[in-house]
């Protein structure tokens, strides 16, 4: 065999080696396999509520403890968006926090997920911080671990938010990556967040990582305790950028499993 190939691959088997190795490192200490039936377990996941938009525009109703919007079954938790009316939305959703029941500084976050699909459509796997120690949006920091926009259904993104570093100003750190198979597979999404970077991960592969530039909050406000959020929005200024197709409802994000490791 070429050496050139051999040295490739020995490459890779060695990056491998050191991701799996990074892991058996760090202890599990949070997570959901969703290997009951019914609402999501309460001791685990609370819900935001309600349809003001949510600072994007959006046009769904986040629901509380509703099966229809958030249940667990077949060993999956479905977060599912339904075209029905309710206090004047024209759609009804779950956003589903961990605030308060699973709140962490540092780790590795997963999280094994199957994407809606359909123009409008704008499913989230991502982090707010818990005490917002550094003011409102965006000074206080949000990652997003995973987002997707029905329009651009081949396309995931990884996106890092801070004072500096923020959509309304253009200056937000992220990346993304192109699949053919976003809803109709699973794919792992995940971070390992450490006092000095953040990486992104699909399936292990690295994509992006945030570094800690040692220049203050503005930069890195991701020295305190962040908390998941699982959701389905419907429209909005990045979801809704293309149009709504509103014959494609209802529309469900599967969820396999959630593991925090530290």
């Amino acid at each position: 065999m070429d050496m050139k190939i051999l040295k490739n691959i020995s490459l890779l088997l060695l990056f491998a080696m050191t991701i799996n190795t990074a892991q058996a490192q760090k202890k599990l200490v949070w997570s959901d396999e969703f290997n009951y039936t019914g609402l999501p377990d309460s001791t685990k996941w609370g819900y935001d509520v309600g349809g003001h938009g949510w600072g994007n525009n959006e046009l769904q109703f986040y629901t509380k403890a509703q099966a229809k919007n958030a249940r667990v079954e077949g060993g999956h938790l479905v977060v599912e968006a339904h075209k029905e009316a309710k206090d004047a939305r024209d759609y009804t959703s779950a956003r589903l926090v961990s605030k308060n029941k699973g709140d962490w500084k540092y780790g590795r976050i997963e999280v094994k997920a199957k994407l809606p699909q359909g123009r409008g459509i704008w499913p989230a796997v991502w982090m707010l911080p818990t005490e917002w120690k550094y003011g409102g949006w965006p000074a206080s920091g949000e990652i997003d671990i995973m987002e997707f926009v029905g329009y651009q259904p081949d396309s995931v993104h990884g996106t890092v938010h801070t004072k500096a570093f923020n959509h309304s100003i253009g200056t937000q750190k992220g990346k993304g990556l192109k699949f053919d198979d976003l809803s109709t597979a699973f794919h792992v999404y995940a971070i390992d967040w450490s006092a000095d970077k953040i990486d992104f991960f699909v399936d292990d592969k690295h994509y992006l990582t945030f570094k800690n530039t040692g220049k203050g909050s503005d930069e890195w406000p991701f020295d305190q305790a962040f908390h998941l959020i699982l959701n389905i929005a419907v429209g909005g200024n990045w979801g809704g950028k293309m149009g709504i197709d509103s014959t494609v409802y209802p529309q469900r994000m599967l969820v396999d499993y959630v593991r925090v490791y530290q």
